[in-house]
């Protein structure tokens, strides 16, 4: 059979046909008014898509790029900060941390948990000067409570800053940076936007830019305060990656578009954020029916990413089977675990350029395996697209129900600490 390649990864996500166009078209020298015009316009979409009044700088690197840059512009060596760290990309944080001289208190969960509130607030002291955490940690396809971290640091009267890695998190989770006082918060261009590795950027608070000023760690090229002066020039410091970033136009012009009307046919970006993060949600929950229903187990079942899901195998199965399987006899490419992990879970994603189709078609390749690899399950063919049609159907009804805070979260945590963020969340 012919098989048509398929990326189910958290990154690089599928690409946006737009984007690929406006790449191949993208033949403008960085120091023109041309590009001037499409930077000094990307920047001011990028804040609607963030949803910040903050300054927005982008730079020419992978997300881990952007984490250094939060690190070494907003510490001095011997800094007292706290990670907030449930896997790999958590652990990233305290590498950096160290690597830049600070002393690193941490906060940790086992994989495929999130933290507690209330250990929190142990470890955060009166001299931490800066949080860090993830939104949604993808290595295990856990979501942290965003909204519950920024209250607690606010009502304790802290000083600290909050630095979120929102990598994964912002298109597939609704964050209000401004709302809760994020100061800074980083996303990547291989992710929702839909455009290939390279770039990544910072929406940073104006609490966060003072900071810089009273910082001295060594910074050169990922100068953040450089980048902010060349970028009301609608220009970047050094030679940027001129065709990512007229993809990223040409993506974040589909995003608004998504919720374009007759009164505004060019679209609405904060509108179609929702709606890209909704899409996110729905195919999530669509992907959980079904690998229950498959007779699978969800690694992270308190706390769910809508970026991407992580299963965990029938006992005595290794999770390569599916990975190889699916790409093998399907052309669709998910990802094993990460580092220890590898072997005991696989993972599905939903960010940017994924929708019902995508998923219907990856459940029904999942049963394939399923019922071939792993008759002793007995499992039915139609099990699992049985269990994701309904919830798609019911999606209306089960939204409103379900969701209990507005970062996705179902258990105390977010109830407790924050309830406010209930109400706001209803659909």
């Amino acid at each position: 059979m012919i098989r048509k390649t398929r990326l189910f990864t958290p990154g690089p996500t599928p690409l946006l046909p737009a984007a690929q166009f406006a790449m191949a078209a993208a033949d403008i020298h960085h120091r023109t008014a041309e590009f001037r015009a499409l930077y000094t316009r990307v920047l001011a979409q990028l804040k609607e898509f963030v949803g910040t009044k903050n300054d927005v700088i982008i730079l020419s690197s992978s997300g881990t790029g952007a984490m250094e840059a939060a690190v070494s512009n907003l510490t001095s060596p011997g800094d007292r900060v706290l990670v907030l760290t449930a896997g790999k990309f958590g652990e990233r944080w305290s590498a950096l941390a160290k690597a830049f001289g600070c002393a690193v208190d941490v906060v940790s969960a086992p994989y495929g948990q999130t933290f507690s509130i209330d250990e929190v607030k142990a470890a955060l002291k009166l001299e931490t000067r800066v949080v860090f955490m993830q939104a949604t940690e993808t290595s295990t396809g856990v979501r942290h409570c965003t909204p519950a971290v920024a209250k607690l640091i606010k009502d304790t009267n802290s000083e600290a800053l909050l630095v979120v890695d929102a990598i994964t998190g912002l298109g597939t989770s609704h964050l209000d940076m401004d709302g809760w006082g994020v100061d800074v918060l980083i996303g990547g261009s291989q992710k929702s936007v839909m455009i290939p590795p390279g770039l990544s950027y910072l929406a940073v608070s104006d609490k966060a830019w003072d900071r810089m000023e009273a910082s001295y760690n060594p910074r050169y090229y990922f100068d953040l305060r450089k980048e902010r002066k060349n970028a009301r020039l609608g220009e970047s410091a050094y030679t940027p990656a001129v065709a990512l970033i007229a993809a990223l136009g040409a993506a974040l012009n589909y995003i608004a578009g998504q919720a374009a009307t007759t009164e505004k046919p060019e679209g609405d970006l904060a509108a179609g954020r929702k709606m890209l993060v909704e899409n996110a949600e729905t195919i999530s929950a669509m992907t959980r029916a079904a690998v229950l229903a498959m007779g699978m187990t969800l690694f992270a079942p308190d706390a769910p990413s809508s970026a991407a899901t992580a299963v965990l195998p029938p006992a005595g199965v290794d999770s390569g089977l599916f990975v190889k399987e699916l790409k093998s006899r399907f052309g669709a490419i998910i990802t094993n675990g990460q580092g220890e992990m590898k072997g005991q879970i696989f993972r599905i994603a939903h960010l940017g350029f994924f929708d019902y189709m995508d998923t219907i078609a990856l459940i029904g390749a999942l049963e394939q395996v399923v019922v071939k690899s792993l008759p002793q399950l007995n499992i039915p063919f139609g099990a699992g697209l049985v269990a994701a049609q309904k919830l798609y159907a019911n999606r209306s009804q089960t939204a409103a129900a379900d969701a209990k805070c507005i970062c996705g979260r179902t258990d105390a945590c977010c109830s407790l600490q924050n309830p406010g963020f209930g109400a706001a969340s209803k659909a």
